[in-house]
């Protein structure tokens, strides 16, 4: 969304600044913590991912987004309306569609936005469970501020007021002393 003012950001050794934005977006797919949908069908809202997907490709991802038994138990399944802005669906709900679309639009670089900070515990635990079925073998960022969706990562980059201040695995972070993360991490599981 910004242009770079300083540094380089690359994308396979290649400067970000030598692709046009529709190039360059069209690597990613973004689950963002409040997703946009449609006044239209879970099927459409879906398949707004990818032009021309099939309906067994729209199911396939529901499938992975760990949506698709909740769309079964529907009288109208794919073809049920969710309303203005998904108003029809629970906020877990919302965000399994999000996942399905983003999934169906397989994208090289997946940024997962805040996805689960307003859900409960069992919705949180389906779309970390989606996320990392489909994460696999792919660049994904997890921004997030609830440390359980990120613990899985590679690499965790801990930031305050801009900076980056502490960065390495879950285990790593956690073994350091005077470790922000581990702090928060405590704060988060009651450890403290």
């Amino acid at each position: 969304f910004y242009d770079v003012d300083e540094g380089v950001i690359t994308i396979d050794k290649v400067d970000i600044r030598k692709f046009t934005k529709s190039h360059l977006r069209s690597f990613m797919g973004v689950v963002p913590q409040e997703p946009i949908l449609f006044n239209n069908t879970i099927g459409y809202n879906i398949a707004y991912g990818k032009e021309k997907a099939t309906k067994e490709e729209i199911i396939a991802a529901g499938r992975i987004a760990n949506l698709h038994e909740f769309i079964e138990s529907l009288p109208k399944k794919y073809n049920t309306h969710v309303g203005e802005r998904g108003i029809k669906l629970s906020g877990g709900q919302k965000q399994r569609l999000a996942i399905a679309r983003m999934i169906l639009s397989d994208p090289d670089i997946i940024i997962f936005d805040e996805a689960t900070s307003q859900l409960d515990s069992e919705n949180e635990r389906l779309i970390q469970e989606a996320l990392w079925k489909v994460a696999r073998n792919k660049t994904t960022i997890i921004i997030a501020h609830r440390l359980s969706t990120a613990m899985r990562a590679d690499k965790i980059i801990v930031m305050e007021k801009g900076r980056i201040i502490e960065k390495g695995s879950h285990n790593f972070l956690l073994a350091r002393e005077k470790s922000l993360y581990k702090h928060f991490w405590e704060l988060q599981t009651n450890l403290v």
